[in-house]
């Protein structure tokens, strides 16, 4: 695999089961190279695997999120079907029977999570509403922002104060525009329809000062409320809970008396989000899956528990495998597991008695499968099948290591180059995960089999920090200053961890060159990278990508300003010292190892302040550094920035690593001028 072949990958993903169980849509995702953007259509596929599948839409335009009415007869989806730059439509299409694709709403925003009414004559969905300051079409002619909250703005959005996120309704033959029922100055999501129609169930964080404890709650709103100008504005919505767990992706139960969602204790930071079951009436909350002690909403891959009967499936982190979990919704028994193996579920769906899931491994791109009622499984799609002939997957083995914390075994994986033999001696390429609350999971990854195929042999692995294990785990690097759950601080632990799998990576296999070691990673894994080369002098090369380095400064200039006194459990105006003493850049002095800094300039998570503060410093005190910025590209630049930006990426990183540890370098990068 090549940086150009970036162009050619297949992803499969968003499975939708039509009523009757016949039939699941599914989104099929394209690279378009040549006008630098993604293609996406929604595609239908046999859920008894009696015909191949085929393509229901057109693809040209970016469409997704497809939504079967109740009867299942159409078939709902977003789409960019416009003239105007940015703007989104909303469509039903007929399946199965005559009639053509309508067009029922154009909007200045992305139209998100569209659900039916349950007798199929309403739709809701989720999209931004700007305010009147957007009038002006020339932003010189606006008037200023009013910034009065934290949670202003939002990476790959931009500013959100004056364009908040509500939720719509409209009917669905489009005879009337879409009416707001909950919107801002709040963000709200998740709209849910009783089985009744009288009710939206919503989350959002409308309680006073919700900046300073974003905590969302479950609402109930009037879908005949709302006005379509939205000059008198909606119904006050109704809070069903207060504040004790922060809820996400609600979905009412058949008799409307109960709403399950996901939720998380909001008191300690970080938490496992659980599946829960609300009263509709009362609010009362059950929590069904503490039990796990895993974390069940997966990103990717979380989606609304869905109701099956008196249980609920829901999806589960657990140690790389991404998994789908049964569970009764009384809480009368323990959670089951249904789909498992050594692959990451990247979506499922349930309906007329067929399950349908999209699941990836660390050999396969992700494709569609259907799970019978007595377990077994079928593959629908096999769509990657022409790019794995022309680039067949390196596999990943597997491995633990004893965590040098004493309490429990780090999950690792070590990918070869191809055709290595005994007495070779090849360089080697540790990578570190984003988050911290996040894991590598078993399943398909570009960037891996981009390195193994340049005759890098990859380590990777899952530290303290990471989901897919226990609470304890994940909240084992919060600061010891913090007055609950106190740990070992970022750059304590997991970073121990690290390094003892990149150890015993080289121990697994005398091939692997000690000397020719590099480390790189995004984000935290940015951030972890910049800190071992601050505290050690074992790699010879280190790639700092879309960093946190300085932590104080992040706190005030990120789009999550203020999050990391949650995370941290103390404010860095309490206690900067910590904030300053866990910062990668306090430690820049130390740096020996030659740096590659990458970053986006759009990049409102980690701003690019952050690659700036490492650069400048670097430079100024003569150390090796290379610095490369991305314009109009935010914090997700590695896997949803524009493709030519993507490729450009892959062959700066191999030519760096290609220069300094020897592994081979492309031919040409296309960013540098001829």
């Amino acid at each position: 695999m090549q940086p150009a072949d970036i162009a050619q990958i297949v992803a499969v993903g968003d499975p939708r089961v039509s009523p009757d169980g016949r039939l699941v849509a599914f989104v099929v995702t394209r690279v378009d190279l040549d006008r630098n953007r993604y293609r996406s259509a929604i595609w239908l596929a046999e859920a008894d695997g009696s015909a191949p599948p085929y393509q229901f839409s057109a693809g040209e335009h970016g469409d997704s999120e497809p939504a079967w009415s109740p009867d299942g007869r159409r078939l709902a989806f977003t789409s960019r079907r416009s003239d105007q730059p940015g703007h989104t439509t909303l469509h039903v299409a007929p399946v199965g029977v005559p009639g053509e694709i309508l067009t029922l709403c154009e909007r200045p925003e992305a139209i998100e999570e569209p659900a039916w009414s349950r007798d199929g004559r309403r739709i809701a969905f989720a999209s931004r509403e700007r305010t009147s300051r957007y009038e002006a079409q020339d932003e010189r002619a606006r008037p200023p922002r009013r910034i009065d909250r934290l949670l202003s703005r939002l990476d790959g959005e931009g500013w959100i104060i004056d364009r908040p996120r509500s939720v719509f309704v409209m009917p669905a033959d489009g005879s009337a525009a879409p009416r707001i029922v909950a919107g801002g100055p709040f963000e709200h999501g998740g709209p849910a329809w009783s089985p009744d129609g009288t009710r939206l169930a919503v989350t959002a964080a409308r309680h006073k000062d919700w900046d300073l404890q974003p905590v969302d709650d479950v609402f109930l709103v009037d879908p005949e409320g709302g006005s379509e100008a939205d000059t008198d504005g909606p119904a006050e919505p109704r809070p069903l809970t207060a504040q004790r767990l922060s809820h996400r992706s609600p979905a009412f139960a058949p008799d409307g008396a109960r709403i399950a969602t996901l939720a998380e204790d909001s008191r300690i930071i970080p938490s496992h989000a659980q599946v829960v079951v609300l009263d509709a009436a009362t609010g009362e909350q059950r929590v069904l899956t503490a039990a796990l002690d895993r974390q069940c909403a997966p990103m990717p891959g979380a989606r609304a528990p869905i109701w099956d009967g008196e249980a609920l499936l829901f999806s589960v982190e657990d140690r790389g495998g991404v998994h789908v979990y049964r569970v009764a919704a009384d809480g009368s028994g323990e959670p089951e597991r249904l789909i498992g193996g050594t692959r990451a579920v990247t979506g499922f769906d349930l309906a007329g008695g067929t399950l349908a899931f999209v699941a990836t491994t660390p050999a396969q791109l992700p494709e569609l499968f259907v799970r019978d009622g007595d377990g077994t499984e079928r593959q629908l799609t096999n769509l990657g099948a022409t790019f794995h002939a022309a680039h067949p997957a390196l596999p990943a083995e597997h491995f633990t290591v004893p965590s040098p914390g004493g309490d429990g075994e780090v999950d690792a994986w070590l990918i070869r180059p191809a055709g290595i033999s005994d007495g070779d001696r090849v360089p080697v390429l540790l990578a570190i995960h984003g988050g911290p609350m996040a894991q590598y999971a078993c399943s398909w990854f570009d960037e891996f089999q981009l390195w193994a195929a340049a005759g890098y042999a990859v380590v990777y692995c899952n530290p303290h920090g990471s989901s897919g294990f226990t609470e304890s785990w994940v909240r084992s690097i919060r600061p010891p200053e913090a007055p609950k759950a106190p740990g070992t601080g970022w750059g304590g632990i997991d970073a121990d961890d690290v390094l003892a799998v990149l150890d015993a990576a080289l121990a697994r296999d005398e091939r692997l060159d000690s000397d020719r070691v590099g480390v790189l990673g995004g984000s935290y894994g940015g951030y972890l990278t910049t800190w071992l080369i601050g505290h050690s002098d074992r790699f010879a090369a280190a790639c700092s990508e879309r960093a946190v380095n300085n932590l104080e400064s992040e706190e005030w200039s990120s789009d999550s300003a203020g999050f990391f006194r949650h995370e941290f459990g103390v404010s860095h105006l309490d206690a900067p010292d910590a904030y300053r003493r866990m910062s990668p850049i306090s430690y820049v002095g130390d740096i020996d190892t030659p740096v590659l800094i990458l970053h986006s300039e759009n990049d409102l998570r980690c701003p690019v302040e952050q690659a700036d503060q490492l650069f400048v410093a670097l430079r100024l005190l003569g150390k090796p550094v290379e610095y490369w910025r991305f314009p109009e590209e935010g914090h997700n630049l590695s896997r949803t920035g524009s493709p030519r930006h993507r490729m450009q990426r892959a062959e700066i990183i191999l030519d760096w690593f290609g220069r300094h540890l020897g592994g081979r370098r492309p031919e040409k990068v296309s960013a540098l001028p001829e």
